[in-house]
């Protein structure tokens, strides 16, 4: 059995955050692999360590994915501020194989900015990247691709007030207290933690909480830090307080990724809706293409506003009433002053209070052994996966204890640790034997 066919065997998903089924995204043929590695969110570092330290398994998963889709070229996106990397990189890359430098912008990595940097093309709203003849692959993916084992480790940043911002490798299912410690702990003595980034992050429950598949960063900030309350906020303070405070000054639109493409999103109007006829205002049809980036809430809007948030809650109500896009791809064009708009990641660093923290996560090689892993069976796109162990039963690194139904969309997931089974309820619970 060759590398490419055991994809779906080894549990592979997408590893940037939407966790899709790696297997299904490279079945379909297409001429074009764009590799993501602009890794946009601020103070997180993990993707650029990979590339440093992991290129090898990642031209060969690289080669693989092509392989897949039938694919003859390949871009590989990167900042350019990121010359360390792209220098050697670029020295030995395969036939067909490119270096492209993106703009030091939030949100470079978004998959249809991206796409429209690497390509010209703009992919259709609610489309997808194979709809103008590619497919966008994340770094550390292809390094699974690449290694051609089981996934038992997740590769993850550990960012803001610790003592040393690192880059880690960490069994799946670590505790996140565990490797805030081996970023020599929380240089503040009251911290709240946010999961994946600051941008598109979501508050951590505690400490206990398991790192995933997913799992790209973890940032630690002082309980008080403006980042915290904004993503502690509940959705009645949010459209309460933006149904009396916003003033339409369109800046969250101006500098919407989607609508710079050309897309029928226009945040505005989401706020508008909310002081009129509430959230199922047809006016809001365009929430559905809301990448929710949160660049709007975070950054463009002058009164602190949420415009993001209500974007999101209104996409329910858009799809009951199948309020989607009616227009002709070949008609979606980019805004002619998108490439003049796009977010400078110093100046968004600023914005958010982050300035004093180390902007660096430099790899450090540790070998992290936790007591116990907790392995949702949910930490991917599709359905939960069900468990295929039973609760006492012993276990080895690499032993699968969940797999997809028949014909269900999701992804296998391995044990991380040498250990017992201890619980197989929402998540399998492996214990160290002792």
């Amino acid at each position: 059995m060759i590398a490419s066919d055991r994809i779906e065997e080894h549990g592979i998903v997408g590893a940037g955050g939407a966790g899709f089924p790696t297997a299904v995204k490279l079945a379909a043929p297409v001429p074009l692999v764009i590799v993501n590695a602009a890794e946009c969110e601020p103070l997180i570092h993990k993707d650029k360590e990979l590339l440093k330290h992991q290129a090898g398994p990642m031209l060969k998963g690289l080669k693989v994915a092509m392989d897949r889709v039938s694919a003859e070229q390949a871009v590989i996106g990167i900042k350019n501020k990121y010359r360390d990397v792209m220098t050697p990189l670029a020295a030995d890359l395969p036939r067909g194989v490119r270096v492209l430098a993106l703009t030091d912008t939030y949100p470079a990595g978004d998959e249809f900015v991206l796409v429209h940097d690497v390509t010209g093309r703009v992919i259709p709203p609610g489309g997808l990247p194979r709809d103008v003849g590619a497919v966008v692959v994340n770094v550390e993916t292809l390094v699974n691709v690449g290694l051609d084992h089981a996934v038992t480790h997740k590769y993850l940043t550990v960012a803001g007030a610790v003592a040393e911002p690192v880059t880690l490798r960490v069994p799946v299912g670590t505790p996140i207290g565990d490797v805030i410690r081996a970023a020599g702990g929380a240089s503040v003595p009251r911290f709240a933690v946010l999961i994946g980034g600051v941008m598109m992050a979501r508050l951590a429950r505690d400490l206990d909480e398991p790192i995933l598949k997913t799992t790209g960063g973890v940032v630690v900030l002082p309980s008080d830090h403006p980042l915290i309350r904004r993503h502690s906020a509940s959705q009645k303070q949010i459209e309460l307080i933006g149904r009396s405070a916003c003033d339409q000054c369109r800046f969250c639109t101006e500098l919407c990724p989607r609508y710079l493409l050309g897309h029928p999103i226009e945040p505005h109007r989401a706020m508008q809706a909310l002081g009129f006829t509430g959230v199922k205002d047809p006016m809001i049809a365009g929430t559905l293409y809301c990448c929710e980036c949160n660049l709007c809430s975070l950054y463009s809007c002058p009164e602190g506003l949420d415009p993001k948030s209500v974007c999101a809650s209104g996409k329910p109500a858009a799809r009951e009433r199948s309020l989607t896009f009616k227009g002709r791809p070949e008609d979606v064009r980019p805004h002619a002053l998108a490439s003049q708009r796009r977010v400078p990641t110093r100046r968004l660093i600023g914005k958010l209070g982050l300035a004093r923290y180390r902007n660096a996560g430099p790899w450090v090689d540790v070998a992290i052994q936790p007591r116990r892993v907790v392995l949702p069976l949910k930490q991917h796109a599709g359905a939960p996966a069900l468990p295929t162990v039973r609760a006492g039963e012993s276990v080895r690194v690499g032993d699968v204890v969940a797999a997809p139904a028949d014909g269900a969309l999701g992804a296998r997931i391995h044990a991380s640790v040498d250990g017992v089974v201890r619980d197989v309820d929402d998540a399998v619970v492996i214990e160290e034997q002792s």
